[in-house]
């Protein structure tokens, strides 16, 4: 995974999917959004323009 991380509350990086389907998100992240194993989180998605 290569990621780009900022003390400013920002975070931009890649993951990868999986065989399962499943992605990991970065401990970085989950810290800073304080995600917890059975958290439910949104995932937003558009047919042309991504996921986000």
């Amino acid at each position: 995974m290569k990621a780009k991380s900022e003390n400013n509350g920002k975070y931009m990086g890649s993951v990868k999917v999986g065989q399962k389907g499943q992605i990991v998100i970065p401990k970085e992240v989950r810290e800073m959004f304080e995600i917890s194993p059975g958290d439910t989180l949104v995932l937003l998605a558009d047919s042309e323009k991504g996921i986000a």
